[in-house]
């Protein structure tokens, strides 16, 4: 399975649903900014699984997992449960950013920055330089 960054088959049937049942938030940063290679070229998935997890957004190139955070993450519970997520891709060798529903819906200027800018700092060989 690692050879195609964790993949497992038996998660395609939720990782479709999810893909299905998308937040607005998730729909405006894929639209907007990480579909077609928009973000500096970069290939990025919606709800990739990456056993036993499945990744909101993932970049294989750069091994970067994006996360969106709405309301339903602010219970302990819920936090404890993202920081496990978090530790497991990071031993897979993931980055993991988490960034809220809110500032997608409010800031997506911002959050495309953000994110840009991660890639310009960790892949700068890769990025085509600014006009």
């Amino acid at each position: 399975m690692s050879g195609n960054n964790n993949y497992n088959k038996k998660f395609k049937p939720l990782a479709r649903a999810l893909r299905n049942k998308s937040t607005k938030a998730e729909v405006r940063l894929w639209c907007e900014v990480l579909r077609n290679k928009n973000m500096l070229g970069y290939t990025f998935l919606r709800q990739r699984i990456v056993d036993p997890y499945i990744a909101d957004f993932l970049c294989k190139d750069m091994m970067l997992v994006i996360e969106l955070d709405g309301k339903s993450h602010d219970s302990e519970e819920a936090v404890k449960k993202d920081e496990e997520k978090d530790r497991a891709l990071q031993k897979l060798g993931f980055t993991v950013m988490r960034i809220r529903d809110e500032d997608v819906m409010k800031n997506l200027d911002s959050v495309a920055l953000s994110i840009e800018t991660w890639i310009r700092e960790h892949h700068p060989a890769k990025v085509p330089s600014s006009p």
